[in-house]
């Protein structure tokens, strides 16, 4: 047994069965054995592949987003903000595509918003010649009081939820407890929830992301204070329902989430709805969501592969058009219907490009 899933145990067997919550929030998170804290988790040999590393194209056309919004928003001094940033790829290709834009570079602060002292080395390396101006803060209290751009690229998927189950009209907590071996097991809260207002039917499953609404919402504070935009990019769905959406993936398949913690990806699936009111309550304006296929096509993907594919080997040529379909294909292998982007900015500010 693992040192992580014996601390569970241990606490369960000490204090009572804990949330879905409280269990990602140490499986991702734990310091010492925590998923995220502990190893690089993308790419072939790790765990799952995100669209800036299928791509060049995703974090081009994003950097873009980017500028044009600057230039149309009377280019401010700004502060450039990424929730989550992997190895650091998708800020790489946003710097590299927006170089020539006149007067960017010069305008930016760079911060990335990370606690994994791992990934926060690796992005360190792939960064070192970026940018003359990047800073790294472990939360976004942390962020510059200026005007601001944000990006967060499946960065809510990992963010603890609560589950809630219907049985006999009531909704009670979904917890996990342990039995006589030690294995990790799911079960009910016997106290029912008061809810109003879900409806459901006898065994739905209703999931809640108080963390992810905290954090949109005070993102959506701090636009309306400085000024600025952001751009939420991520899996879901985008009007609240039922279902069961944690799932673990291991070397890109998928697991059980409770072998074991610590070793595994913890993800689910984002509430759009419930990020754009959360959004609105902070005083944003919100935009879409859309697709992320609708996102691409708009910003101009078919045009930049094009590009790309005319200086390109067969091979190569072949390999860009397989990342296209990829990032915008709505077939099971692509992420073009599943992945939604949602933007939020300051009422003043411009329509986001895309919207």
């Amino acid at each position: 047994m693992s040192a992580l899933r014996q601390r569970i145990v241990d606490l369960i067997r000490q204090e009572g069965p804990i949330s879905i919550e409280r269990y990602m929030a140490l499986a991702l998170g734990d310091p010492q054995h925590g998923y995220y804290m502990t190893r690089d988790p993308l790419g072939a040999s790790g765990d799952f592949t995100t669209s800036p590393e299928i791509s060049q194209m995703f974090g081009e056309l994003i950097g873009l987003w980017c500028a044009d919004l600057w230039l149309r928003a009377g280019q401010p001094s700004l502060s450039l903000v990424e929730l989550g940033p992997g190895r650091g790829t998708l800020m790489s290709d946003v710097l590299r595509a927006t170089r020539a834009v006149t007067g960017f570079h010069d305008a930016l602060q760079v911060t990335l918003v990370e606690m994994s002292p791992v990934l926060g080395d690796i992005q360190r390396q792939n960064l070192t010649d970026a940018h003359p101006r990047i800073e790294w803060v472990p939360t976004i209290a942390s962020l510059p009081q200026k005007p601001t751009i944000i990006l967060a690229n499946e960065f809510f998927d990992a963010l603890p939820i609560r589950q809630f189950q219907k049985r006999n009209q009531s909704w009670h907590e979904c917890l996990i407890g342990a039995d006589e071996d030690g294995a990790l097991v799911y079960g009910l809260a016997s106290e029912p929830m008061k809810m109003s207002g879900p409806g459901g039917t006898e065994g739905d499953i209703l999931e809640y992301a108080p963390i992810s609404e905290t954090i949109i919402r005070d993102l959506a504070l701090h636009l309306v204070k400085q000024g600025g935009a952001g751009l939420v990019i991520d899996y879901g769905y985008t009007r609240s329902g039922f279902g069961d959406t944690l799932q673990a993936l291991k070397a890109h398949e998928f697991v059980n989430p409770l072998d074991n913690p610590g070793e595994a990806d913890l993800t689910v699936h984002v509430n759009f709805e419930a990020l754009e009111h959360a959004a609105k309550q902070g005083g944003a304006r919100t935009h879409g969501p859309i697709t992320q296929a609708d996102l691409l096509d708009r910003l101009g993907i078919e045009t930049r592969a094009d590009t790309l594919i005319r200086k390109a080997s067969p091979q190569q040529a072949k390999d860009i058009q397989s990342a296209r379909d990829r990032l915008t294909e709505p077939t099971a292998k692509g992420m073009g219907q599943l992945f939604k982007a949602l933007a939020l900015s300051h009422p003043e500010w411009p329509t986001p490009a895309g919207y």
